[in-house]
């Protein structure tokens, strides 16, 4: 290649890429249809009073733990501690719980958080003494009075089990959590009351 046809050729490409790099730069115009999805995907990830009802329960928290191993019995009666707090920029909150079950080290964690998009909040739990995942979806009142309905697979059974549970708060540093599953009998029994009480309140 000559040096002319060399010259020609950087010519032809600094005026085709002119207008190339002039449209890089330049945002690209979006139609009403992505602006709507833009705005729609803001919407479900921008945290609001909901968020802010759960960061309200972030702290550390002491436990008692009664348990029901047969339904209409004496239950068991365990202590540990909680810790809750905010991630994801406000977004969900994580639950770590430490304590005795049945006289072995029990440990926890859960995710609590608030689909815009549902309308509902949700939670996930997973825990020393299981393999699985529990998932479970329900509604709160502005008091974070909330009723859940939780799925998991029964250890025996391996089938999917339904799992009620309610919590309460008794006063501002409160919290009664109460489950409840199919007993034997295949009727709904109350199985665990934790009462979480919040250090420095």
């Amino acid at each position: 290649m000559n040096r002319k046809k060399a010259v020609s050729m950087a010519a032809l490409a600094l005026l085709l890429g002119g207008p190339l790099a002039a449209q890089e730069a330049a945002p690209p115009q979006m139609t009403p249809e992505m602006q709507a999805m833009m705005e729609a995907f803001q919407k479900a990830g921008t945290p609001g009073a909901e968020h802010q009802k759960l960061a309200s329960m972030a702290g550390t928290y002491d436990l008692t733990i009664k348990s029901w191993h047969n339904p209409g019995g004496e239950p068991t009666t365990d202590t540990g501690t909680a810790t809750r707090r905010m991630i994801l920029g406000g977004r969900v909150m994580v639950e770590e719980v430490s304590s005795q079950m049945m006289g072995q080290s029990f440990s926890g964690q859960g995710l609590h958080g608030y689909d815009n998009v549902t309308g509902k909040y949700w939670g996930t739990w997973v825990d020393s003494m299981s393999t699985g995942l529990m998932v479970s979806e329900g509604s709160c009142d502005a008091n974070l009075s909330c009723t859940y309905t939780g799925r998991h697979h029964d250890p025996v059974t391996k089938q999917l089990q339904t799992t009620r549970m309610t919590t309460r708060w008794t006063n501002p540093s409160t919290e009664v959590f109460d489950m409840y599953a199919p007993g034997p009998d295949g009727k709904e029994a109350k199985m665990m009351e934790i009462t979480y009480t919040k250090r420095g309140q």
